[in-house]
């Protein structure tokens, strides 16, 4: 594998990484009502379900799934009703207030918010197809082991560094105070992404 091919897998994963998606917008969630801390375990999990996935990719999943195409839809629709039931947990505790006291503290515990990163990201299978996709026609079979690990060094720092940067900017005290005044409307916003993303991953 060349240089410029490895470069070039690193590239499109960040721009896929750095697109809107469930993990992102969880990112960004826990960054405004839990602070750094808590995202940045967040993000070490969303890494980590990005790592899974693109090893799935690596090991052939993506033949598995052209062989049973009924195991990508069953995984399709238990991520999708994982997000909507988030979405709906969301919007059901929308009206909840929130004072400014509450959200310095880190309620989450670093375990607790790897899991909930992990399992964000695992709940949505295209990653794996995405991640065929890049692998096909750059990764070729005689590629050395180190170079599978560079590889997936380099997803989950994609992930794991960006989401952080996500949790990061919503985690100023102007975003934080901001959040709590319209926590209703961003909740339900949050909540309703959430719930759309979850359906577009069940239909497509």
């Amino acid at each position: 594998m060349t240089l410029a091919a490895f470069l070039a897998v690193a590239f499109l994963h960040l721009m896929a990484a750095i697109s809107p998606g469930p993990a992102v917008l969880m990112a960004a969630r826990t960054g405004v009502t839990e602070g750094l801390r808590t995202g940045t375990f967040l993000a070490f999990g969303i890494g980590a379900g990005a790592v899974i996935w693109a090893m799935a990719a690596l090991f052939g999943l993506a033949l598995v799934f052209q062989a049973a195409p009924a195991l990508l839809w069953g995984l399709k629709i238990a991520g999708a009703a994982y997000l909507i039931h988030m979405a709906w947990c969301m919007w059901r505790d929308s009206t909840k207030p929130l004072d400014m006291a509450q959200t310095t503290r880190t309620p989450r515990s670093a375990a607790s918010a790897f899991r909930l990163g992990l399992v964000t990201q695992l709940a949505n299978p295209k990653p794996a197809v995405l991640f065929s996709a890049i692998f096909i026609g750059t990764v070729p079979p005689e590629t050395p082991l180190w170079v599978y690990a560079a590889l997936l060094v380099v997803v989950f720092l994609n992930e794991a560094l960006w989401n952080i940067l996500v949790a990061r900017i919503f985690s100023f005290e102007r975003t934080r105070s901001g959040y709590i005044t319209l926590k209703t409307l961003i909740d339900r916003v949050f909540g309703g992404m959430l719930a759309l993303l979850g359906l577009k991953i069940a239909a497509t």
